[in-house]
């Protein structure tokens, strides 16, 4: 015997303006371009993380220890992009020193704006690093003060991204305006790994481009399984073996019930003691066998002894 009871989908009056707000927070459109599909997984994205994380807690040394100033970086956003989208996505006029890729073929470039090197060559030179700036190109010895720290700065770059790829970058040139910094074709698939760099309390983006067709070789090989040893592999079975026996031992309560039927509340409001129902359950059809509502075999009531029993019997796909 069972009762059909009324289900209410309502919930406290907060609930459900807090689920619509996470709602529009969590789905937000993102444009979608048939032509040039995403190629770059998530899981690349991931492992890119990952470098570009120890590289950005390298990098905030490298700033701090040179401008004896608190520094701060991190990675904000690891995209796929055209070569072109990212050049229009900086500046008129920034600080753009070229490097190679070997073993990746093609260059790659590390971007910092022109306002945020100012300051850093100020604060070496013993000054305050103020937020206003000249916006112009560097002067041969302004060159030297901060090629250094470009220089330390693609160093921990290959010191983070060895789990990846073995990368060597050497400095080829420096670019002030990012449309003569012909490093790839306008159309070609890059990745941008775009960071934030606060000195003091004046935050700067700060971008890294890499070829993708030279990383993604890479990526792949990164976001393979590692091989499984022999000895690892008889310590797994021998746990999936105490696992599964373990498992048949596992006590389950189990129901020998029959089949449900319906009532309706007028009814079900005026039973008194001595009421008789009557049951949908055919009399020739086996009772339902079930654990946790799910029926998995079929049985005939009976008794052993004093006790009541249940004859397991074969279902009727069984015996057709």
């Amino acid at each position: 015997m069972s009762q059909t009871n009324p289900t209410f989908s309502g919930s406290s009056p907060g609930r459900p303006a807090s689920r619509s707000r996470r709602r529009a927070r969590t789905s937000e459109p993102v444009p979608y371009d048939f032509k040039r599909p995403v190629q770059l997984s998530r899981e690349h994205q991931r492992i890119l993380q990952l470098g570009f994380d120890t590289f950005a807690r390298q990098a905030m040394t490298v700033f701090t220890s040179a401008l004896r100033s608190v520094c701060h970086v991190e990675v904000t956003k690891v995209e796929q992009s055209t070569y072109h989208e990212y050049v229009d996505s900086l500046g008129g006029m920034t600080y753009m020193t070229l490097f190679t890729n070997e073993p990746m073929p093609g260059s790659g470039v590390l971007e910092i704006p022109l306002n945020a090197v100012m300051s850093c060559i100020d604060h070496m030179l013993g000054g305050p690093g103020s937020g206003r700036q000249p916006e112009r190109p560097l002067t041969d010895i302004e060159s030297g003060v901060i090629k250094g720290v470009v220089a330390r700065l693609l160093g921990e770059m290959r010191y983070s991204l060895a789990d990846i790829v073995s990368v060597e970058p050497e400095i080829t040139g420096v670019e002030y305006s990012p449309q003569f910094a012909q490093v790839a074709g306008p159309a070609d698939i890059v990745v941008v790994v775009r960071l934030e760099l606060r000195i003091a309390d004046r935050a700067h983006r700060m971008t890294v481009c890499l070829p993708f067709n030279g990383l993604l070789p890479h990526l792949t090989a990164a976001a393979a399984p590692a091989p499984v040893s022999n000895r690892e592999r008889a310590e797994r079975e021998r746990a999936a073996g105490m696992l599964q026996g373990k498992f048949q031992t596992v006590p389950v309560d189990v129901s020998v019930r029959f089949r449900s039927t319906g009532l309706d509340s007028a009814t079900l409001s005026t039973l008194q003691l001595g009421d008789v129902l009557r049951l949908a359950h055919p009399a020739s059809a086996p009772l339902d066998v079930t654990v946790d509502d799910t029926v998995f075999a079929h049985a005939t009531a009976g008794a052993q002894g004093p006790r009541l029993a249940a004859l397991i019997v074969a279902t009727p796909e069984e015996s057709k």
